[in-house]
């Protein structure tokens, strides 16, 4: 179900314009090329909307967010939208700080967003919700697991229908919809929570495979999703106990640059609610 959209990102290479955070930006240039895609990294005012004219799509992530890019991400965001390229936004620790939510809360009000991804508190923060934060990560207290699974997926489509996006909260569980069908995802390893970056990498890839399966959002974000989760589970099969978490990174990418279409198609664990 999933090659087409891994196939389509192998050949149309898709170039995406990101406006993200200093400290994963290296990363997410990495496995966008290792995926198939092409990374521009820009995000001064004065030339993002000509840099995101010549992109396919666009990735805004929140991480480091300062007064000098919230312009910058929002008229990129304006301007994808008047050319009908996919956004994806990752509202990295909404729910943190008031700038941190405020702001992401008036980009999903100002530009109109493919996909949405994030952790279960940070989706909550942007909905308005109560929510629990650790920083940037998700607190304990709202994390997504077998027993409230129904819950969180009833909360995400409700929050996909308000957003008018599809809507992708990762964690141990995975959840993403666009409103109407939720694909529970059970793919990944809980050790990639010790690598620093692994979700901006997500919301890059993801808008890789949206931008290259412009008219299949929400199966093409749920691809990314299960790549993702998969290479990570295929990476720490290379393990061994002299490695640490910077050699899981680099296996990471690794497998996202080795994977086949039979790997992912064969991989993926999900179920359609």
């Amino acid at each position: 179900m999933f090659q087409e959209m891994l196939q389509n990102v192998r050949e149309k290479s898709p170039l995406i314009h990101n406006i993200t955070n200093y400290v994963t930006v290296n990363d997410c240039a990495n496995i966008l090329l290792a995926c198939g895609g092409s990374p521009i990294m820009a995000d001064d005012l004065a030339e993002v909307e000509e840099i995101t004219s010549i992109c396919g799509g666009l990735n805004i992530n929140i991480g480091t967010l300062n007064h000098r890019t919230i312009p910058a991400m929002i008229a990129a965001g304006k301007r994808s939208n008047a050319l009908g390229h996919p956004v994806v936004l990752d509202p990295v620790g909404a729910g943190a700080s008031a700038l941190r939510t405020d702001t992401a809360r008036r980009l999903v009000e100002e530009v109109k967003f493919t996909v949405i991804r994030g952790n279960i508190s940070e989706i909550k923060a942007l909905s308005g919700a109560s929510a629990a934060t650790k920083g940037v990560d998700a607190d304990l207290a709202d994390r997504v697991t077998e027993e409230n699974l129904g819950e969180a997926v009833a909360f995400a489509k409700s929050f996909a229908k308000a957003a008018g996006a599809v809507t992708a909260i990762t964690g141990a569980i995975d959840v993403v919809t666009d409103g109407e069908t939720a694909y529970c995802i059970r793919n990944g390893r809980p050790e990639m929570s010790r690598i620093t970056g692994t979700g901006c990498q997500l919301s890059a890839l993801t808008a890789a495979f949206v931008t290259a399966n412009p008219d299949q959002p929400l199966r093409a974000a749920a691809a990314a999703v299960c790549a993702m989760g998969l290479c990570g589970e295929i990476a720490w099969t290379r393990m061994t106990p002299a490695d640490g978490n910077a050699s899981y990174r680099n296996y990471i990418l690794d497998a996202v640059y080795n994977l086949t279409l039979q790997q992912l198609e064969e991989g993926a664990n999900y179920e359609v609610r």
